[in-house]
């Protein structure tokens, strides 16, 4: 949908919530309430979840499709909508599907992407009227990486992951791999052999060939699918881990070259491949400011 078509906000709708890659990551430091400071580059892929909203008028905020393990309650789905129905002072209520396709715990931001197209697009449905900006400002209550995904750009981002700096890269089609296991973020960033003095980057001096990531060594030392796909797919590219694990990318130039080595990919493997987005599907339906 676009925002030239005819939009009922009575009627159910379905979302996209893209993935996430990052580019690389590096830990620069660590707060004094034990937050990790961090440099990356954040990148949405055309591939993801789903998310199917529909308007209530009892005011209720319900989850229609059970998750595996993650109560309604601590969904991210959920404590979205209630965070903006809390914000804006809105007396509709909202079911909410999802049809899950990322990874949980494979560091490719399935939550927090869930959360953001929440947020985007209740704001939409339920006429609120905020901005980019205070949306942002909610989807951080959530989780670092909700705000990139409400910004709706590739971005340099900085802090926890919320100062973003919009970026330009070049196209790129992505082959990515699912290591079938789950990676704890805390506990990686707990490990004792963690790096967490890179030096900072400055944007301007930000090169998109970059392409190291301080967590990946720690995870793929404590998880040895990680370190296995991490060793297959850099026969074929410039392979790099995502976010905290599990999934490991390389970028290439076409489809086909994508596509050429996804079939190489050894059996029962979950594989695929994704096209870079420079923007998020659902930008239009927020103002800017």
């Amino acid at each position: 949908m676009t925002t030239a078509e005819i939009f009922d906000p009575a009627a159910p709708v379905t979302v996209p919530a893209p993935a996430k890659i990052n580019l690389f990551l590096h830990i620069i430091g660590r707060r004094p309430d034990g937050y990790h400071l961090l440099q990356t580059a954040f990148r949405m892929i055309d591939w993801g979840d789903e998310i199917t909203l529909q308007r209530r008028d009892d005011g209720q905020v319900c989850r229609t499709t059970d998750v595996p393990g993650v109560p309604a309650e601590s969904d991210l789905v959920v404590r979205a909508a209630l965070a903006l129905k809390a914000a804006s002072g809105t007396p509709w209520g909202a079911d909410i599907g999802v049809e899950k396709r990322i990874p949980m715990g494979g560091g490719l931001g399935g939550g927090s992407s869930d959360a953001a197209s929440v947020l985007i697009a209740l704001n939409r449905i339920w006429g609120c009227g905020l901005s980019r900006q205070r949306l942002q400002e909610i989807g951080l209550t959530l989780g670092a990486d909700v705000p990139f995904f409400v910004f709706g750009e590739t971005a340099f981002a900085e802090g926890v992951g919320e100062a973003l700096q919009a970026l330009d890269v070049p196209p790129a089609w992505y082959v990515v791999v699912a290591p079938k296991v789950s990676v704890p973020t805390a506990q990686i960033f707990s490990a004792p052999g963690l790096t967490r003095d890179s030096k900072p980057l400055i944007m301007r001096g930000f090169a998109t060939h970059e392409t190291r990531n301080d967590m990946q060594a720690a995870v793929c030392k404590l998880f040895p699918e990680v370190a296995e796909a991490l060793g297959w797919l850099s026969q074929y590219g410039a392979a790099i881990m995502s976010g905290s694990g599990a999934c490991i990318f390389a970028p290439f130039d076409s489809k086909d070259v994508a596509e050429q080595v996804r079939a190489k990919a050894p059996e029962g493997w979950d594989v695929w491949i994704a096209k870079g987005l420079d923007s998020h599907p659902l930008k239009g339906w927020v103002a800017q400011v």
